[in-house]
């Protein structure tokens, strides 16, 4: 059994085809029967059988593809790491959407400062996939929406920002009239607006707006658009209480008095379990329930004459 075997195999359980496998590994289909064969003998299994449209595992099969990808992954990343041993490290770090628009970003920015020696990459990720890129090794770490681990995946999260949701609207709304408290189930009476990732699953949030049911809701590029749309009578926001404190001040919008807000929130940060992170995953996943990252919050963006951060920031668009 070798691990171009093994890699091989993997990526035919994946795709469902040996040509599809062939083709992603740039060689023959025959290069890769033989590969498979070889397994079958070593093992003693046949592995899969043809099926209508694809291919069937065996028991003994999906076994194998579990592990294969296990091997695969672990393989990849030895090369990683050994490729950047006394060089630049590079930590991928994944986000959720309304954290990487409000936090991530000054957080990630103010940890790079400290480790001048990392290059972090920070992109998006939807709430429900969190802990698919973890296992997938797709990234280092994840912050944002608590990933929810597949049987038998280990995630280590701690919690580093609790939030706090408010419902707000222009003056003029029909909702701003001092009736009492609202029924979260009459906001779906309305137009609702959010940022591009809408009520993301598992927040406490998404919870809170079950009651309301389906909700036409118009998702904009960023939770600052929502705001502007929010402020210009196109709907109700369901917003940070700290982005809205300014105009609740200011009379450009009203606080709604919704049941169940203010809705209260964590922001998490994750990483592979049972030993798995990255060092440098792990040395932020630390920072970020220190002192020091709360105040990286308070101070906004570095002054301009500090030295700049590795820091790449990967965009997003509207679904």
């Amino acid at each position: 059994m070798t691990f171009t075997q093994l890699r091989t195999f993997a990526l035919v359980a994946e795709l469902g085809s040996l040509r599809a496998a062939a083709a992603e590994l740039g060689v023959s289909e025959p290069a890769v029967s033989a590969a498979v064969a070889a397994l079958r003998a070593d093992l003693g299994d046949p592995l899969f059988h043809r099926a209508a449209g694809g291919i069937e595992l065996t028991a003994g099969g999906r076994a194998l593809a579990v592990r294969a990808r296990e091997l695969v992954r672990l393989a990849e990343r030895t090369r990683r790491e050994v490729t950047q041993a006394g060089t630049t490290g590079r930590l991928r770090a994944l986000a959720t959407a309304a954290c990487a628009e409000h936090v991530a970003g000054p957080l990630v920015a103010a940890f790079a400062r400290r480790s001048p020696r990392t290059e972090v990459h920070l992109d998006v990720v939807p709430a429900e996939r969190t802990a698919a890129v973890l296992a997938d090794d797709e990234a280092d770490i994840v912050l944002g929406a608590r990933p929810l681990p597949a049987p038998g995946q280990a995630v280590d999260a701690v919690p580093f920002l609790r939030y706090q949701r408010v419902v707000v609207a222009a003056p003029g709304h029909p909702l701003a009239t001092g009736r009492g408290r609202v029924p979260v189930a009459e906001l779906g009476r309305h137009a609702w607006l959010a940022g591009p990732a809408g009520l993301e699953p598992g927040t406490e949030e998404r919870r809170w707006a079950e009651p309301a049911g389906p909700v036409p809701l118009r998702r904009l590029a960023r939770e600052a658009e929502a705001l502007d749309a929010a402020r210009d009578g196109a709907g109700v926001l369901l917003a940070l209480g700290h982005a809205v404190r300014d105009d609740l001040r200011a009379g450009r919008l009203v606080r709604l008095p919704v049941e169940g807000t203010p809705v209260t929130g964590m922001w998490w940060a994750g990483v592979p379990g049972e030993g798995r992170a990255a060092a440098g995953a792990t040395a932020l996943q630390r920072f970020l329930t220190t002192p020091d990252a709360t105040s990286a919050l308070l101070a906004g963006p570095a002054p301009r004459e500090r030295a700049r951060p590795t820091v790449r920031v990967g965009l997003w668009s509207q679904p």
